[in-house]
């Protein structure tokens, strides 16, 4: 409880800027208090009255952390009162979905060696430390589901397995969000772009070399694709595609389009 506590007090100092510092896995943003939640070392409704106390203060990260926890509780609700999601989609037309069996493409997913740096990162973090940043939770799911179309309960599996903070409820609506099987899940065609992703919330590449010291010379234009790079620029970075630092495993914008068509079977089947 005490180390609890201390994270706590840690993270009011910079509350008010949550809202901003959250989706960047490189900043202290986070509250670093979901494995607290977990275990019980700390009880969601004093993190939750002291955010909505500072929400009618006038913080926006206070009203926007706060919002957070409700997700959490809204997907406990979703478990308790729908108990097939343990195991089955929400909705279950999305059951229909026909997903590929790529144990080695999985298998590459899991140890980070997609080729697309910022969900190799993600994934070797969690591999690493038991804990995964929540932008990267969405587009390391997403990137299972709707560009190597693996079944999310693979992925699931997985973040069971490895997650420290795992807690089933929001482990499950998490993925269901990110394969558009959940009650409040995005829409199926609307999917993350991992190499856009990565420039948009770690610009600068700073996350990514913590985690894959392979790219740590790959300069910032290419370090979110970096197949991109002609075979000098490889050597001289010290990563060659394909031998330094795996090639990608798809062509995200035919993936996009095999998981259109995915999706696009059971929508018409169901109407």
């Amino acid at each position: 409880m005490r180390g609890a506590l201390q994270l706590f007090d840690d993270f009011l100092s910079r509350i008010d800027g949550y809202h901003e510092r959250r989706d960047f896995p490189a900043l202290k943003g986070p509250s670093y208090l979901s494995v607290h939640l977990r275990f019980g070392t700390i009880a969601i409704r004093a993190l939750a009255r002291e955010a909505h106390a500072r929400m009618l203060h006038g913080s926006k990260g206070a009203e926007v952390w706060l919002n957070e926890l409700v997700w959490r509780d809204f997907y406990h609700m979703i478990l308790a009162l729908n108990p097939h999601v343990v195991g089955a989609a929400y909705r279950p037309e999305y059951d229909a979905v026909k997903f590929d069996q790529r144990a080695d493409w999985l298998a590459a997913w899991c140890e980070g060696r997609t080729g697309y740096p910022l969900v190799d990162a993600a994934m070797r973090q969690l591999n690493t430390t038991g804990y995964m940043h929540n932008r990267l939770r969405m587009v390391a799911a997403s990137f299972l589901v709707k560009d190597l179309g693996i079944d999310w309960r693979l992925g699931e599996a997985w973040f069971a397995r490895q997650l420290n903070d795992f807690d089933l409820a929001a482990n499950n609506g998490g993925w269901q969000w990110a394969a558009s099987t959940g009650c409040d899940s995005q829409p199926y065609f609307r999917i993350f772009n991992p190499v856009t992703q990565s420039e948009k919330f770690d610009a600068a590449g700073e996350f990514i070399r913590r985690y894959l010291p392979e790219l740590m010379k790959v300069p910032a234009r290419h370090i979110h694709a970096p197949w991109l790079m002609s075979a000098p620029e490889q050597l001289a970075a010290r990563c060659v595609i394909g031998r330094d630092y795996p090639a990608p495993l798809v062509d995200h914008a035919e993936a996009r389009k095999r998981t259109l068509e995915r999706y696009k079977v059971v929508k018409q089947a169901s109407a």
